[in-house]
């Protein structure tokens, strides 16, 4: 196996499934984490456009909490070079996922839009504006449609 090709969960299913990623029902993949040093909350980790994506920011958020005992995704040299790659330094007191879901926020706003949001642009001509014509055809109109059914 490549060393730097991620593991399946289960190598049974015919897609690769990677601990710490949902599937969200529009197409994009969560990455989440249980953070012990916050009782078990689950930290939302952030919502990315491959599960790949995800599932390295969950192992980067393991490995900075439970050291390279806790299974990962990934080998564990590619997670530590992303960690590397991003400048990660441990802070006193701060949950590592919490910190590493901040860092992925700020990345994402400041990096320019990848993702092409299919925005549907109305053309003038396409445009239908509607008249407020009063209340009295309004009760007309009504009026007449219970007295044909």
């Amino acid at each position: 196996m490549d060393p730097s090709s991620p593991q399946k969960q289960s190598p049974s299913s015919d897609k690769k499934k990677f601990v710490g990623v949902r599937r969200r029902p529009w197409g994009k993949y969560a990455a989440e984490i249980r953070d012990s040093t916050r009782n078990g909350t689950r930290v939302w980790l952030g919502t990315f456009d491959t599960p790949e994506e995800a599932a390295l920011v969950y192992d980067q958020a393991a490995f900075t909490m439970r050291g390279s005992s806790v299974q990962l995704n990934f080998p564990l040299n590619v997670v530590e070079e992303s960690l590397v790659k991003l400048n990660y330094k441990y802070v006193q007191g701060i949950s590592p996922a919490k910190a590493l879901k901040e860092y992925h926020r700020k990345a994402r706003k400041s990096s320019p839009v990848k993702r092409s949001k299919s925005v549907n642009r109305v053309e003038e001509a396409d445009k239908v504006v509607f008249e407020d014509l009063g209340t009295e055809l309004l009760d007309e109109l009504l009026s007449e449609s219970s007295i044909s059914e």
